[in-house]
This record gives structure tokens, C-alpha cells and sequence, in this order.
């Protein structure tokens, strides 16, 4: 497989940003980016200036429906007939960006939620913010010897309901013994101002690192997703009504297990529920 530039346009890279590839598409660029950490980074800057933007011009959102004519064959034929084929392009690039931002559409994780501002701003603030407050929780509370966590892992029953119960979202406990972490124990903390849950879990080391759980408002579903800062790592994915982060200062490699156990238990656990 060829490893040029060209196996992933510029074109490919945007459209990615802005959540319109398949998923087909989508796992082709990540695989890509995974190899291109300078391109990766430059991605997320696009998301997060899109996001920014969006916040900024969220007050001033309207729509109209004139607004799905602009992009329609018929605007086109018109501005052919006149000859003047690049303010046809120009047109329908203007005529895309505005109804997009009329419409309060995300970039980057998800597709553009059309006619739902308010709601397309909560998803780009879970999307954006989860990865932030996973990395905040771990390095408050990792560092912590007698007060890392409110219960311990004697009381995995207790703690798996009473969290449950938190996030009206049926929980387990992930196992991580197979690669070497034991459960320290979890706490309540708030997660983009609801309540969240916080298990943590050591090696024989001493070496720690959290798995944080927190509602989704929108239902809407990601591929994993890695975010790094000052050294600590977080693998973080979205699936139905719950965000998921595991941070921690291990090799990406070994994080990116546990994620994938984490996932694996958490899929499970579902299955048998549902």
C-alpha cells in the first residue's frame, strides 16, 4: 500500500473535517492520518476553528426555506445561461456555507444536523470537551493516594448501580486484569455540567489511568478518536447515549488496548442488557 500524499487528498481531508465521507472513507483517512500525526493535528485544528466559529455566529442562525433553492439545478441553469460559470461555483460554495451555518450544522465527528442549532452547538461541545475534561479528572485525581476515589473495589456492585443509576445508563465495570491493571475504584463528577462516572485503575507499578463515562445529548455515534496533552493521552469514542475517554501517561499502544477492551466489555455488556 502506498504511503504518498496523494492516497488522501486535500479535498478527502475537508470533507473528513466536515463529517461527509461514508464510513468507508472515513476509516480510510483515519488510517491515513494515524500515519500523518502532522496533517492529524492540523485536522483537529480545522474542527476546532469550525466549532469556534459556530459559537461565535450561533445567535444569528436563521433558515429559509430559499435556502435549499440556491443549491438546487435550477439557480444553476440560470447562472450557465449567463455565461458566467465561475460565479456559478462561487455562488453555490457561498450558497453551501450559508446554509450550513443556518442550520447550526457540526463539522468533524458528526453530520450536519440541519434546522437544530442548539442542539448541533450541545454536540460540539461533548465532541470537543471530552476529551479536555478526561485529561482533567486524571491528572486531579491520579496523582491522589488516599482520596483517588469515593468507592473502592470491594464494592464494584454498589458502585456500578449507584453510577448507573447517576447517568440513567445500565454500567459494568470494565475487567483490565489481562493487561495488567487492577480496579482502584470510581467516583461522581460532573461531565459537561451532568453527571458523569470516573473508574480508575493502577498497574503493579503504580502506574494509573481513568475511564470516564458521560451522557452523549444527541445519541449519535463516533469511531475512536485520540487526543493528546502535556503527555497524557486519551483514546475517546461516542456510542448512543454515552461518551467514553481512557486517559492515562502509558505508551499509546498499551492505551489504545485498554480502550479497545474497554469498548469490547462495554459493547458486550449492552448485548446482554438489551
Amino acid at each position: 500500500m502506498t504511503d504518498e500524499l496523494s492516497t488522501v487528498s486535500e479535498d478527502d481531508l475537508h470533507a473528513y473535517a466536515d463529517g461527509f465521507l461514508s464510513e468507508a472513507d472515513r476509516a480510510r483517512v483515519e488510517q491515513w492520518l494515524e500515519r500523518h500525526t502532522a496533517r492529524a493535528e492540523e485536522v483537529r485544528q480545522w474542527q476546532g476553528q469550525a466549532t469556534e466559529l459556530r459559537a461565535m455566529f450561533s445567535s444569528y442562525a436563521r433558515s429559509d426555506e430559499r435556502d435549499r433553492a440556491l443549491l438546487s439545478g435550477t439557480s444553476g441553469r440560470d447562472a450557465a445561461a449567463s455565461g458566467d460559470r465561475w460565479t456559478l461555483r462561487l455562488g453555490r460554495r457561498i450558497a453551501a456555507g450559508v446554509l450550513l451555518f443556518a442550520a447550526g450544522a457540526l463539522t468533524g465527528l458528526y453530520a450536519p444536523h440541519i434546522f437544530a442549532p442548539e442542539r448541533s452547538e450541545q454536540v460540539a461541545q461533548v465532541t470537543e470537551s471530552l476529551p479536555r475534561q478526561a485529561q482533567s479528572a486524571f491528572l486531579i485525581y491520579a496523582s491522589e493516594v488516599r482520596h483517588a476515589v469515593e468507592v473502592g473495589p470491594d464494592q464494584q456492585t454498589h458502585l456500578a448501580t449507584w453510577l448507573g443509576k447517576r447517568l440513567d445508563h445500565p454500567l459494568n465495570i470494565p475487567d483490565l486484569s489481562k493487561l495488567g491493571f487492577s480496579l482502584v475504584g470510581g467516583r461522581l463528577l460532573p461531565v459537561n455540567g451532568k453527571a458523569g462516572a470516573l473508574f480508575m485503575y493502577e498497574d503493579p507499578s503504580g502506574q494509573r489511568l481513568t475511564v470516564l463515562l458521560g451522557r452523549n445529548p444527541d445519541n449519535r455515534e463516533t469511531s475512536f478518536r485520540i487526543d493528546s496533552s502535556g503527555g497524557v493521552e486519551t483514546f475517546y469514542w461516542i456510542d448512543g447515549s454515552i461518551g467514553y475517554a481512557v486517559t492515562g501517561e502509558v505508551p499509546r499502544e498499551l492505551l489504545q488496548q485498554v480502550a479497545d477492551e474497554c469498548y469490547r466489555q462495554f459493547e458486550n455488556a449492552g448485548e446482554v442488557k438489551s
